[in-house]
C-alpha cells in the first residue's frame, strides 16, 4: 500500500510540477478555449502557476516519509481540494469549462480525499505495526 500511495502521489506531484510551469510560461494561453486573455487574468493564470509548482515539489518531498508527513501532506491535499471547491463555484456562477479543467475538477474534488483517506489508512496500519516497549 506504502509503494502504491508513493507511486500516485509522484504522478500528481510530476503533473502538478509541468501544469504550473505551463502556466508561468504561457499564461492564459496554455488553457484550451481560453483564447485572449485580458492582462489581469492572464497575471491571475500565471501567479496561480507558482501555486501548482510549490505543490508539486510540497508532494515530492512527501513521497518519501508518506507515511510520517501527516499534517504537511493533509494541508496540501486540503489546498487543492479547496481549489477544486473554488472551481466548482465558477461552474455556478460562470457555468462549465473546458473539458480538460472539468477533469481538474474531479480530480480535486474526488481524488483528494481519496489520497487522504490513503494515507490516513497507511498511518494507521503503520502504527499497528509498530511496537514501542513501556519502559
Amino acid at each position: 500500500m506504502r509503494r502504491c500511495l508513493q507511486v500516485a502521489v509522484a504522478v500528481l506531484a510530476l503533473a502538478l510540477a509541468v501544469i504550473g510551469l505551463g502556466e508561468v510560461a504561457l499564461g492564459a494561453a496554455l488553457f484550451p478555449g481560453a483564447g485572449e486573455a485580458a492582462a489581469s487574468s492572464d497575471s491571475a493564470f500565471r501567479s496561480s502557476g507558482l501555486f501548482w509548482i510549490l505543490a508539486g515539489v510540497l508532494a515530492l518531498c512527501a513521497i518519501p516519509r508518506i507515511e510520517s508527513v501527516t499534517l504537511p501532506f493533509r494541508l496540501l491535499v486540503g489546498a487543492i481540494f479547496a481549489d477544486g471547491v473554488v472551481r466548482l463555484l465558477s461552474v455556478l456562477v460562470d457555468g462549465w469549462p473546458h473539458p480538460v479543467l472539468i477533469a481538474a475538477l474531479v480530480l480535486e474534488l474526488v481524488g483528494m480525499p481519496l489520497l487522504f483517506l490513503a494515507q490516513a489508512r497507511l498511518v494507521r496500519a503503520m502504527n499497528r505495526t509498530v511496537r514501542i516497549p513501556i519502559t
